[in-house]
């Protein structure tokens, strides 16, 4: 399972500010001394040494993962449709090994499916996209945005085969099966868990945990226990997570402690807010690791979610 990340930014797309790029390169070039300037192999060396946060981004595309597999070329799962998917589109568009695209939608909120009108296979009538929801009325909720006077283009000029599924039960596809969970969110968001192999990976965005969450049911100790791979809603810290009661997303603190309840090996913190910037994102990184030292939480790997970045279980 080869899981990468186009979109990790919750609520609206963050794209860099002019101001955030400038005092990214003020604070870079602080720390330039004349032996970094000597030939090309000191430069790098100085490149190399600067912390991620400063050279580099996190990004600032909303909501969109997906998944491809070795022995299966020709489909790929999609969780979400956000300003992602265009990024993806992008570089899926000059690929022809991928027939199939298979999307997984955890809610529509504007910015699980805005990226969708731009994602250029769909234009393609070589392509099929699948559609699958819990939600009723799938159809119309999709082409609901590409409508006048939202958008000037309808769903019907996308020129590939569409077929929507409504989701009661898992789905076997791409030689895995596909399960769901409703979680906690204004308006209902759903967990998805993808088993190929005897590994397993869970894609659970938008959601503000609660203690049932942690409770040791069957359901929930058979969604949750033991997985590889868990993408979780991080987007406060736990004093904002307070402040935003109901609003239907976690504190990052809360979501290790997810993590470590259902022994799950690998946490990926993700639905970033659209207010931090990236020192900002790496400080809550670094505030969780040591969250998991303090705790004394074993066997949590810890990332963070950041556009580009390619995970294989």
């Amino acid at each position: 399972m080869n899981i990468q990340f186009w979109g990790v930014r919750g609520s609206i797309p963050t794209p860099a500010s002019p101001s955030r790029v400038k005092s990214k390169i003020s604070a870079i070039v602080e720390q330039i001394t004349p032996e970094d300037l000597i030939n090309s192999e000191s430069r790098e060396r100085f490149l190399a040494r600067l912390p991620t946060w400063l050279f580099g981004t996190v990004g600032g595309n909303s909501p969109c993962v997906s998944i491809t597999f070795d022995d299966n070329p020709h489909e790929c799962i999609v969780f979400d449709a956000g300003s992602g998917l265009r990024e993806m589109g992008l570089v899926h568009s000059n690929e022809s090994k991928i027939k199939q695209y298979h999307f997984f939608f955890s809610h529509f909120h504007w910015d699980h499916i805005q990226g969708l009108p731009f994602f250029l296979p769909g234009y393609n009538p070589a392509k099929m996209l699948d559609f699958y929801s819990p939600v009723g009325g799938l159809e119309s909720i999709i082409s609901g945005q590409m409508k006048y006077p939202y958008f000037p283009v309808t769903l019907d000029v996308m020129a590939s085969k569409k077929t929507y599924h409504y989701m009661e039960k898992d789905f076997h596809i791409c030689n895995c099966s596909v399960s769901m969970k409703k979680m906690n969110h204004p308006g209902d968001s759903y967990a998805y868990s993808v088993n190929e192999k005897g590994k397993r990976f869970i894609y659970a965005t938008d959601v503000e945990l609660t203690p049932s969450d942690f409770m040791k049911t069957d359901e929930n100790t058979h969604f949750f226990q033991d997985a590889d791979l868990i993408v979780v809603d991080s987007q406060y810290t736990l004093g904002e997570a307070i402040e935003k009661y109901n609003w239907g997303h976690s504190a990052f603190s809360l979501a290790v402690d997810f993590a470590a309840n259902w022994r799950i090996k690998h946490m990926v913190l993700f639905h970033h807010d659209p207010g931090y910037d990236d020192h900002k994102l790496y400080g809550i990184l670094q505030s969780a690791r040591w969250y998991l030292e303090r705790m004394n939480i074993k066997g949590v790997q810890l990332t963070l979610a950041i556009e580009g970045l390619n995970i294989s279980i």
